[in-house]
This record gives C-alpha cells, structure tokens and sequence, in this order.
C-alpha cells in the first residue's frame, strides 16, 4: 500500500481514531473477533491489513465466512479465519478448561460444547497468548460476550468489580469534552454499584483516558446534584465515591471531581453559575454515571440521536483488552474500536513484559 493511500486511511478517522493508527503500525497486534461472519467486520479486517495495524482473527464457520467474502467482492488475503472446532488449540484449550474448572471445584463434562461457542473459544485465545486482544458482539447479545470473558480471563486483584467503558467522538457537538471525545463508565455491566466501586472506575477510567488522550484527564463522578445541591442518599454516595478516589490517584496524572450534574462537568459557563468562586474547569474529559440505567441511556441518546461516534464498550478490570461492540454499530466504529484494543493491548505488554498479570 502506497504512504498516500496510508496517509488516506488515517485521515479518514475522526479525532480519536486518527490518533492510534500511528501507534499500531508501529506495534501491530493479533485482534480476533467472535463474529466473523459479518460483513462490516471482513471490511474491517482488510483496512487493518490494508493500514498495516495489525493481524485480525474472524471466528465461525469458514465455508460461510469465505462464501460471504466471496458473494462481496472482498480478499482475505492476510486474514486468519479459524472454525473454533477445527482450530489447532482446540483439544488443548478444552484440557485447559477442564484443569480451570477441577480447580474451581467444578468437575465439566463437556468443555468442547463450551469451546464452540466462539465467544467462550476467543476468550481462550487472549487468556493464553494466542492473540493480543478480542472484539465481539457485533451479532450477539452483550451478554453472551461479557459471560464468556468474566468466565475464562483473569480479573484484576486490584479492581474490585469488572466495568465497560464505551469512548464516543463528536467533534460537532458543543462541551463535548475538551477534544471532542468522552469516557463514559460504566454502560453495560454493573447495575447498581457502591461508593467504593464507582471510585474504582473513576480512578481506572481515568487511567484509560490519559493513555489515548495523553494528558492529564477530568474524571466527574456525576449525580442529579450538584456539590449536595440535594441532600439525597444517591448523591451522598457520589461524595463519598468523589472522596475516596481522589486518595487513590496521583493529582497530577488524573483529575477527580464530584458530585456534579451533567451541565456543571461539561460546560464551563453552567458550572460558574451553579459553583460560584470555583476554580475554572475545563469540560470534563470522563464521565462516571452512578447506575446503569443512567450510563446507557446516555450512551443511546448520544449515538443515536446526538450523532457522536461510539467505540467499545472496552471491559476493564480483566488482565486481557477485551470488547464488546453493539449489534447496530457501522463499519467504522467497529474498526476504531478494534485499533483502540489494540493500544490497549499495547498498554498491557508494557505493564506486564512478561505476559504475567
């Protein structure tokens, strides 16, 4: 490929896209994706190739796979496709899976039943090294893909309950972060969560957003209250939350604040006249929602109707990147999403060189 047709494909990302591009044809990483018998992701599996960011791994029946190619017009040339039946660690994944279990106290009789469901085969694969990161969903329902994680990758001690953090970019949108992009945690895992676990995510999304933003990011635990604006038990636990994660980062590399309304985190102007005498602040950069239902309704909202691009939503607190995508997402947000697993599974060979969580 030409440096004019790579320079193309750069460009043609929007404003957090075009930034990770660079930095995986520098480090490529192996991406497989559970659903590969999908037309959005064989496209995107050729602009990885094509852009030189890494290898992609498609999942399922290959006849179908290569038929589907085929009818659209579309090489697989450097594309691995793998039937997870057929595949060479199958019989070697289901001994792991078997020992994973006895170890559990659970004795399975059937591990290749489990290890045909490519979600549950992907998830192996990234456990043990066999590739760098996983995206999948694209034709499952999330929970299929979040089970088969949290069932066979290896959590992280430190984080008290697995989280997913969607990333959306919208340059058109006003207060829309500082760069046009936003965090927001956590939009599909948890429903309710306690003072502690919503620190933990503030402080892990806050991390997270400083290695694709490259600064010092603001996290904003948010509420329906502004600084106790109400005096109600759920923005008290805002507080709280607000508190204890500012005593678990380091000031200069991640911002915290909270609880603030949507209006005072992300537009400067409605948080001088809800704050008086404060401090100016930037648009916060991380939004962390206090429930579900609040987090992926926004999330909807914003795609759906407000336009912004959504990637992810990344599974955090595993010691493998991992994510999982939504049945209704275009071409090109699957593939941001992919190169961001991929920096994120760049992250990860420079926190654990030798493959040890």
């Amino acid at each position: 490929m030409s440096e004019s047709s790579e320079q193309a494909q750069v460009s043609a990302g929007d404003v957090f896209t075009q930034s990770l591009v660079p930095k995986l044809q520098r480090h490529p990483k192996r991406i497989v994706f559970t659903d590969g018998a999908d037309e959005r992701v064989l496209r995107v599996a050729v602009r990885m190739v094509e852009s030189k960011v890494g290898i992609p791994i498609l999942l399922g029946n290959r006849d179908e796979i290569y038929r589907l190619a085929s009818d659209r017009g579309i090489s697989l040339d450097f594309v691995k496709v793998l039937d997870p039946s057929t595949a060479g660690d199958f019989e070697v994944f289901c001994e792991f899976l078997r020992r994973t279990e006895h170890m559990r106290g659970v004795e399975i009789s059937n591990p290749e039943e489990i290890l045909r469901q490519p979600a549950y085969f992907g998830a192996m694969m990234i456990q043990y090294g066999q590739a760098d990161g996983l995206v999948g969903g694209n034709q499952s329902y999330p929970a299929s893909i979040f089970r088969a994680l949290l069932h066979l990758v290896k959590p992280v001690p430190s984080v008290p309950r697995v989280f997913s953090v969607a990333i959306l970019s919208a340059s058109h949108l006003a207060h829309f972060g500082r760069e046009g992009v936003l965090f927001l945690a956590d939009c599909g895992l948890n429903e309710e969560l306690s003072s502690k676990q919503l620190a933990a995510i503030a402080v892990e999304t806050g991390h997270l957003a400083r290695i694709y933003l490259g600064r010092r990011p603001r996290v904003v635990l948010l509420s329906h209250s502004t600084k106790g604006s109400a005096s109600t038990s759920s923005g008290r636990e805002v507080r709280v939350a607000t508190e204890i994660a500012r005593q678990q980062v380091d000031p200069e590399e991640v911002e915290i604040d909270g609880e603030l309304q949507a209006d005072a985190a992300l537009d400067p102007l409605a948080s001088e006249i809800k704050i008086p005498n404060a401090e100016f602040k930037q648009a916060a950069d991380v939004l962390v929602f206090p429930n579900l239902d609040a987090a992926n309704i926004t999330l909807k909202l914003l795609t759906h109707v407000g336009g912004a691009s959504a990637y992810g939503q990344f599974i955090l607190g595993l010691t493998r990147p991992a994510a999982q995508i939504s049945r209704t997402m275009d071409e090109e947000s699957i593939y941001g999403t992919a190169l961001a697993v991929g920096v994120e599974a760049i992250k990860y060979h420079e926190l654990y060189p030798e493959g040890e969580a």
